[in-house]
């Protein structure tokens, strides 16, 4: 059963961004993105496992949201009013990093009510295609945050063998983006946060 997850916000830009780094996470679900409450309502509401929901829209609407408390994630904007001390919530006004760090930790916290669908990749071996252990190195570099010329300098290579590594790992992963890096890193053991 492919897990569905919806997005209600009235700001289209953070429905975009939010939908991409969900579907980079957690590749075989369907993502869906709503500007209104009675958008979704006239979708088939109960269907999803999860709601990434604006604050807004939640305080509209919280007799709804508080039967599914569990499924729902209210996006703030750094600030968590008290009412929301007991509601699963996601800052989107912070860095990538942190976002995708606070993401896996809802990942852990949704295992407790077995809701959350599993963030991990197929794994690439199962593909024949797996890392090599300097593809590793790099990729931890990479994740890190390091530069392609202080990857070279670190590991003692040239650049272009540097561009070469990562040209590979993303053709092996299928994965483009240091963020879509990170999160594959750290599930699959390679890098802690």
């Amino acid at each position: 059963m492919t897990p569905e997850i919806a997005i209600i916000d009235p700001n289209t830009l953070s429905c975009m961004g939010l939908e991409s780094l969900l579907e980079e996470i957690i590749p075989q679900a369907v993502v869906r993105a709503f500007r209104s409450f009675e958008q979704l309502t006239d979708d088939t509401p109960d269907m999803y496992v999860h709601y990434f929901v604006a604050a807004q829209i939640y305080f509209e609407h919280t007799s709804f949201f508080l039967e599914r408390k569990h499924r729902t994630i209210v996006l703030t904007n750094g600030s968590n009013p008290p009412l929301l001390k007991e509601i699963l919530t996601l800052d989107i006004f912070q860095d990538e990093q942190k976002l995708i760090k606070d993401i896996l930790y809802l990942h852990r916290m949704g295992h407790q009510y077995r809701h959350l669908p599993t963030l991990s990749r197929p794994n690439p071996a199962d593909n024949g295609h797996e890392l090599t252990s300097r593809e590793i190195e790099v990729l931890i570099l990479v994740t890190s945050g390091l530069i392609n010329k202080e990857i070279a300098d670190k590991l003692n290579i040239s650049l272009t063998t540097v561009i070469s590594h990562r040209k590979n790992i993303t053709e092996k992963l299928g994965i483009k983006s240091v963020a879509g890096l990170t999160i594959y890193a750290v599930v699959q053991g390679y890098l802690t946060l």
